[in-house]
């Protein structure tokens, strides 16, 4: 058994290494970028993710885009305004900006956040595409774009939430499709580097919803009975989930695409 000292010298060498690390971390979200995934390209501006799923799939030109070239562009979205997540701080208009060529939906320590749905509103059926990127947070902080229900009837009206990270470390990503009146769930986990720009899609048919990464299907709901009864829309949000709200993160959105089939 290790005498005092040696006790003294393991908890003072553990103490520093989860210090360290949790300084990373800190570091990390205050620069932008993760600790272990660093951040390449710039914050945001046309083609910072090249390969779309409009591209790969032929979808052709969108009934409706957003480049967030100007913060007019805020105009063409509603900023939430109200209770947060379960009730967890509040979302406010204040968490939402557009700088250097990109949405921001940021958090703070109080557990603040925000989120945004367009103007243009929803659609029975149709393709969504965003590019984006995450930082690294605390566990309270989960990025999520979505579509949901017109007639805000969840959860009988579904959900389709085709890039959920409640991952601190933003090292992989969740498709949760929400289904029927007791909130069935089918979940989808892969792993990505969610700190970098990636292109994320969601096709939704009267048949399936197919998700996609960077142009490339990775996850499907072929069961009809799964599908959402009626119009949804798109929704961009960062999550408070409860919890340590220290790291804090943001969310950034270069663009945004709704197409339809």
């Amino acid at each position: 058994m290790p005498n005092l000292t040696s006790r003294l010298r393991i908890r003072v060498a553990v103490g520093g290494a989860v210090a360290l690390l949790f300084a990373s971390m800190c570091a990390a979200v205050g620069s932008g970028s993760a600790h272990a995934f660093p951040f390449t390209g710039s914050l945001g501006g046309s083609g910072t993710c090249t390969t779309t799923a409009a591209q790969t799939q032929g979808w052709g030109s969108p009934d409706h885009s957003d480049d967030f070239t100007s913060a007019a562009s805020l105009d063409n979205w509603h900023r939430y305004e109200g209770a947060g997540h379960a009730g967890n701080g509040r979302r406010t208009p204040d968490a939402v900006t557009v700088s250097d060529g990109a949405l921001v939906i940021s958090a703070d320590l109080a557990g603040n956040s925000g989120g945004v749905t367009p103007r243009w509103g929803g659609r029975l059926h149709g393709r969504w595409e965003i590019c984006a990127r995450s930082t690294v947070a605390s566990t309270a902080w989960t990025p999520n774009a979505l579509l949901w229900p017109d007639a805000e009837d969840w959860p009988a009206g579904g959900e389709v939430n085709f890039m959920e990270i409640p991952y601190p470390l933003r090292d992989s990503v969740d498709y949760n499709l929400h289904w029927g009146n007791s909130d069935n769930l089918e979940r989808h986990t892969r792993s990505v580097d969610a700190t970098a720009w990636h292109n994320w899609a969601v096709e939704w048919t009267p048949t399936h919803i197919a998700v996609f990464l960077d142009g490339v299907e990775w996850a499907r709901s072929s069961d009809v009975n799964r599908l959402p009864p009626r119009a949804m829309h798109l929704a961009l949000q960062l999550d408070n989930y409860g919890g340590v709200t220290f790291p804090t993160g943001s969310l950034y959105v270069d663009r945004v695409a709704e197409y339809p089939l």
